[in-house]
């Protein structure tokens, strides 16, 4: 067990029965988003970098590589891939000339903006076979959901 584990506020056990009853249903809602989502021109993971540079601003590649929990060559390949469509640009750190920051630039903010709606739209048809009172517990459950993406950061071994 990692340390962030021993560290968490819950039971492991809990968390792993409530854990038994999601995985599958949310195995097949992932499948189904990213089935339906597959004619946009960026994969989840490029869009998670973009949301990423979005927030922070300019970042070397290796606060990006560890805001992904991905390693240096995998976050060096997608931003190869990103800089080569134009949706980002690297620049000399000014505090730091030695160093290298990698920026969305505006062709990349107006493609993450297109691509954002878009995998709304997506979500929105399966959110909307909901009942309302459903939905209503769906927009609840949306801020655990967003709390549980900020708070846990497993460790990369």
């Amino acid at each position: 067990m990692s340390e962030q584990a021993a560290a968490s506020p819950s039971n492991y056990e809990d968390a792993l029965n409530v854990a038994r009853n999601i995985q599958p249903a949310l195995n097949k809602l992932m499948l189904i988003f990213q089935r339906t989502t597959e004619g946009t021109s960026l994969t989840t993971s490029q869009v998670s970098i973009m949301n990423q540079l979005r927030l922070r601003g300019p970042s070397r590649v290796s606060t990006i590589a560890q805001a992904e929990l991905i390693r240096m060559p995998t976050a060096s390949n997608a931003l190869y891939q990103l800089e080569r469509n134009g949706f980002v640009e690297r620049r000399r750190d000014e505090k730091d000339r030695r160093g290298v920051l990698v920026a969305l630039t505006q062709l990349g903010e107006s493609e993450l903006n297109i691509v954002s709606r878009q995998r709304a739209a997506a979500l929105a048809e399966i959110l909307q076979w909901l009942e309302p009172s459903d939905l209503d517990k769906a927009h609840q459950m949306s801020t655990l959901i967003s709390k549980l993406a900020d708070v846990y950061r497993p460790t990369m071994d």
